[in-house]
């Protein structure tokens, strides 16, 4: 998922993003192993503790379900 490289590209752990964003490190896993649904306010705070617009997290998305391919 969109989130975990971008965590991973930033070199954050998934307890420094939950610091970072306030969330806790469990429902990050479970986020980023698709097991829950983020809400808009918890992709909001993602976005935030990730230093990134929200729509890269939504467009990232809407590229998966559509089938298009992401632009560099």
């Amino acid at each position: 998922m969109q989130i975990r490289r971008l965590r991973e590209d930033r070199g954050y752990t998934l307890e420094e993003l939950a610091e970072r964003s306030g969330l806790s490190f469990r429902g990050l896993i479970y986020i980023e192993h698709g097991q829950r649904s983020p809400s808009v306010l918890t992709l909001l705070d993602i976005a935030a503790g990730l230093d990134v617009e929200p729509g890269e997290l939504v467009n990232h998305i809407t590229r998966e379900e559509s089938g298009k391919p992401e632009s560099q």
